[in-house]
């Protein structure tokens, strides 16, 4: 692949890829209203880019996890509807007025500060609530519902939706699903008439008892693999490149990268990319004799990484490529059509959100959209 602009690593977004994840998702939710998840900077993507292309492809509801997100999608999209994960900051209510924000309330401490905000100023901004059915994370305890709903009930308050969030959506047949939707039923019954929201990306799929009025997409949104197990049904969305340096030849017994982790079998020949862990490009993925390491697409083939990935580069054997041998500048594949993200990381042990949460710093960026660029 020719590099087209820049001199580093180049990242592609294909916004028109991002807008087809999300009608799909839309279809599947029929009933529900189908939010966007676009915190951590859209998962890599660019937060404003993404959340444009979202609102023209249909949704209205974004849900960041700080003020700042939120600030970023409401300079981009004035009318959307924009729920802050992390909930209310303390002494930042005035902030959230002033920019339209609507905290997930999961505390009673919270919860005081909003409403005596609305009090003073004598309106009652919407909100969110969130309650936890499982995770330990954020959210009110389960036997706090009955004190919330006398709290507001004083002042006549609701909020716009009650919210949790499932911890094992991604192992559709795990029991925690089944007791976390139950004790998420115990909680809508202090909260008649006000609409829920219980489902990610894996209770999305995993079936239409979790959606209720709302589901809250994330990383299906952005290609990811949400369900383990299953062949994962969305588009790719980011395809990551990485520049060749060199190409070198190398003996039998010479060793690759630090440490001398990997030592030659065959005479050889390496090129040495211009992308490291500096990039995102973890150093779990490194490959040494003992374990094999990622694997890169280089001129229609996959070429496995040896040696340890460095700061600002990696080592690939790409003798097998025979004299197809790809010149300095050309272009690897990390991750996009060729090699998915979610191989990736099911080498560096991990998931592939933190695979795209790491998409920042060194990067030539491309926007792709069919129509989903901003004008």
């Amino acid at each position: 692949m020719k590099l087209t602009s820049g001199l580093g690593s180049q990242l592609t977004v294909d916004l028109g890829a991002l807008a087809r994840n999300w009608n799909a998702l839309d279809k599947v939710s029929q009933g529900a209203l189908t939010a966007a998840v676009v915190k951590a900077d859209a998962y890599g993507t660019g937060i404003e880019m993404a959340a444009t292309a979202l609102y023209a492809a249909g949704a209205r509801f974004f849900f960041v996890a700080t003020p700042d997100e939120g600030i970023a999608v409401r300079t981009a999209l004035p009318s959307a509807h924009i729920f802050v994960l992390n909930g209310l900051y303390p002494g930042a209510a005035n902030l959230y007025i002033r920019q339209n924000l609507m905290p997930v309330i999961s505390s009673m401490d919270m919860l005081e500060e909003w409403l005596n905000k609305c009090v003073e100023r004598n309106e009652a901004y919407p909100s969110a609530f969130h309650f936890d059915t499982g995770m330990n994370r954020l959210g009110f305890r389960l036997n706090e519902a009955v004190t919330v709903r006398e709290r507001i009930a004083r002042l006549s308050y609701a909020p716009q939706m009650v919210m949790s969030h499932l911890a094992c959506a991604d192992i559709p047949s795990h029991e925690k699903n089944r007791t976390q939707l139950a004790l998420f039923g115990s909680v809508l019954n202090q909260f008649p008439g006000i609409p829920a929201s219980l489902a990610n990306s894996a209770g999305l799929m995993t079936g239409r008892d979790y959606h209720f009025q709302m589901v809250r997409p994330g990383i299906a949104l952005y290609g990811g693999r949400a369900v383990v197990g299953r062949k994962n049904p969305m588009a790719t969305v980011v395809t990551l490149h990485a520049p060749v340096l060199q190409v070198r030849e190398a003996r039998t017994g010479e060793t690759v990268g630090y440490g001398a982790s990997y030592s030659l079998s065959r005479d050889s020949r390496l090129a040495v990319i211009g992308h490291g862990y500096a990039d995102g490009f973890l150093r779990a993925l490194s490959g040494s004799n003992a374990r094999p390491g990622a694997k890169v697409f280089v001129r229609g083939r996959l070429c496995p990484v040896i040696g340890k990935i460095s700061m600002d580069q990696s080592i690939v054997d790409i003798t097998e490529l025979g004299p197809n041998v790809p010149k300095p500048g050309e272009g690897v594949e990390i991750f996009g059509p060729n090699v998915s993200l979610d191989e990736q990381a099911d080498v560096a042990g991990t998931i592939g959100y933190e695979l795209l949460t790491a998409l920042k710093g060194r990067y030539t960026r491309n926007y792709v959209g069919n129509g989903y660029l901003p004008e």
